[in-house]
C-alpha cells in the first residue's frame, strides 16, 4: 500500500512539474507607426492611388491583373509554377515543418528492440562449472522517456514552429519579390519597345529630311554641308535605334529566368508601352504590419529567439529520465522464448550539472543578445517598409506632374521644329537649326517614354511595398504546420 502511495505521489508530482515552463513570456515587440502616410497629405493626383475602402479587394491575390495585360498575366502564372527561387523557398518550408514534427516527437517515449546472440568465454579462475564458453540469446525491449518538467521540449516545439511560420512568410516574400521584379522587367521591356517605335519613326523622318537636303543641294540652293549634317544625324540615330536591342534582349532574358525558362528558347513579341498605372488602395500605416510578409517573418523570428532563451534556461535544472527494459534471455535456444526466461528492469535516473565554468549562463546571455538583435531587425524592417511606401507614393505623385510638363515640352518642340523647317526651306536659316530642333524633339519624346516607364515601375513597387494583397492571416497555425499536407503547398 505504501509503495502504491509513493508511486501515485511521484506520478502526481511529475504531472505538476510538467506544467512548468522556464523562459520569458513572448510579447510582440513595439514599432514606431505613423498615424498617416505623409504623401497622402500632399495634393492628390487622379489615378495615382486611392484611400482603401472597407472590403476593398483591389490589389488582392493576383494583383498584376489590375494592369489588364494578358501577356503579363500569362507570364506571372508561369512564374508562380516554374520560378526556381520560389521552389527553393517552398522546399525550405517543408524542411521547417519536418523540424516541427521532429521536435514534437520528443513528447513521446522511445522504444528500442535489440535482439542478439552473444557467444562468450568466462575465465575458469572464477570457478565456473558449466564450461569456459557459452552462448546467450536475448530479445530485450528498452523504453525511455524524459518528462518535459521545465518546458525544454515545449520551447523547442515553439521555436521550431515560429521558425516554420517565418519560412512560410519568407516564401511569400520571395514570391512577391519575384512577381514584382517580373512585372517591372516586363514594363521596362515595353518601354524599350516604345522607344524603338519612336526611333524607327524618327529614322524615317530623318531619312526624308536627308532626301530634302539632297534635293535642295542638287537644285543649287542648299549646301553640301547641310547634306553631310543630315546624313550624320540619320546614321547616329540609326545606331541609337539598333543599340536598343541590347537592353531589350537583357530584359527578355531576365523574364525567361524568372519564369523558369531557358533564355535561348524564350521570346516576348514587340509591343509598345500603352498601359497606365492602376489605382492602388493604400490603407492605414498600422495595416502595413499585417500586410508585409517580410515584417511577418521578422516578427516570427523574434518569437523564435524568445523561445530559444527558454530552452537555454532549462539547462540550469536537472534532467529526469524514466527507463524500463523487458525481454527474454537464455543460454539455450530451446528455452529462449519461454516464460521463465523473462527479464525486466525499471527505474528513474537524474542528471544535474554541478559546475560548468559559466557555460550555461553564457549560453543564456548569447540567446538574450540574439533576441535583442531580432527585435532591432524587426523594427528596421518596419521602418524600411514605411520608407518604401512613401518613396513610391512620392514617385507616383511627382511623375504625374513631370509627364504632364514633359508633354508640354514636346508640343513646344514640335512647333519649334515646324518653324525651323519652314525657315530652312525659305532659305532664312541654315539646316543646323533644323537639326537642333529635331534633336530637342527626340530628346523630349524619349524623356516621356522614360518617365512613363518609371511611373509603371513605381506603381509596381508601391503594390509590392504594400504587401501585394498578402496578410498575416495566411500564415499557417501550429496545428496546420504539423499536418502531413499544408494547404497551398506541395
Amino acid at each position: 500500500m505504501a509503495r502504491e502511495s509513493t508511486s501515485f505521489a511521484l506520478a502526481a508530482a511529475l504531472v505538476l512539474l510538467a506544467g512548468c515552463s522556464i523562459g520569458p513570456k513572448y510579447t510582440k515587440p513595439t514599432a514606431l507607426v505613423p498615424p498617416a502616410y505623409k504623401e497622402l497629405g500632399a495634393p492628390n493626383v487622379e489615378g495615382a492611388w486611392k484611400r482603401a475602402q472597407p472590403r476593398d479587394e483591389a490589389a488582392r491575390g493576383s494583383w498584376w491583373e489590375s494592369f489588364h495585360d494578358p501577356q503579363l498575366n500569362a507570364l506571372e502564372e508561369k512564374l508562380n509554377i516554374s520560378n526556381q527561387n520560389i521552389a527553393a523557398a517552398a522546399a525550405n518550408v517543408q524542411v521547417a515543418r519536418a523540424m516541427v514534427r521532429e521536435a514534437r516527437a520528443q513528447y513521446f517515449p522511445t522504444l528500442t528492440a535489440v535482439p542478439g546472440v552473444t557467444n562468450s568465454r568466462v575465465s575458469t579462475a572464477f570457478g565456473q562449472s558449466i564450461g569456459a564458453t557459452f552462448t546467450t540469446y536475448s530479445l530485450p525491449l528498452d523504453a525511455s522517456w524524459e518528462p518535459d518538467l521545465w518546458g525544454r521540449i515545449r520551447n523547442t516545439v515553439k521555436a521550431n514552429t515560429f521558425a516554420a511560420q517565418a519560412s512560410v512568410a519568407d516564401l511569400e516574400n520571395v514570391r512577391l519579390s519575384a512577381q514584382a521584379e517580373l512585372a517591372a522587367d516586363y514594363y521596362e521591356l515595353r518601354a524599350q519597345d516604345a522607344e524603338k517605335q519612336l526611333l524607327d519613326s524618327t529614322v524615317r523622318a530623318y531619312q526624308e529630311s536627308l532626301e530634302l537636303t539632297v534635293d535642295v543641294y542638287k537644285a543649287g540652293i542648299g549646301s553640301d554641308e547641310a547634306v553631310a549634317q543630315a546624313e550624320s544625324q540619320l546614321k547616329a540615330t540609326e545606331a541609337q535605334d539598333t543599340n536598343l536591342g541590347v537592353l531589350r534582349a537583357q530584359y527578355e532574358h531576365a523574364i525567361a529566368l524568372l519564369t523558369g525558362q531557358p533564355a535561348s528558347t524564350f521570346a516576348v513579341p514587340l509591343e509598345a508601352l500603352k498601359a497606365n498605372p492602376p489605382s492602388t488602395p493604400v490603407g492605414l500605416p498600422s495595416e502595413l504590419l499585417e500586410r508585409r510578409p517580410d515584417i511577418a517573418s521578422a516578427e516570427r523570428s523574434v518569437a523564435q529567439a524568445n523561445a530559444q532563451i527558454g530552452i537555454a534556461k532549462t539547462a540550469f535544472f536537472p534532467t529526469i529520465t524514466l527507463s524500463a527494459s523487458a525481454g527474454l534471455q537464455s543460454v539455450s535456444p530451446a528455452k529462449w522464448l519461454e516464460w521463465p526466461s523473462r527479464i525486466w528492469s525499471v527505474g528513474p535516473s537524474l542528471a544535474q550539472t554541478i559546475f560548468d565554468g559559466g557555460s550555461r549562463r553564457a549560453t543564456v546571455q548569447q540567446f538574450q543578445a540574439a533576441y535583442d538583435q531580432t527585435v532591432a531587425n524587426y523594427r528596421e524592417t518596419v521602418l524600411t517598409a514605411f520608407q518604401q511606401v512613401e518613396d513610391n507614393l512620392a514617385a507616383l505623385r511627382i511623375l504625374v506632374q513631370v509627364i504632364e510638363q514633359q508633354n508640354g515640352a514636346i508640343d513646344a518642340a514640335g512647333r519649334n521644329l515646324e518653324e525651323a523647317e519652314v525657315r530652312y526651306k525659305a532659305g532664312l536659316d541654315p539646316y543646323l537649326n533644323v537639326i537642333a530642333a529635331q534633336t530637342a524633339l527626340l530628346n523630349d519624346q524619349q524623356a516621356v517614354v522614360n518617365f512613363r516607364s518609371q511611373q509603371m515601375v513605381a506603381s509596381i513597387n508601391l503594390i509590392k511595398a504594400l504587401g501585394g494583397g498578402w496578410d498575416a492571416s495566411q500564415i499557417p497555425t501550429p496545428k496546420e504546420l504539423g499536418a502531413k499536407i499544408l494547404a497551398g503547398q506541395p
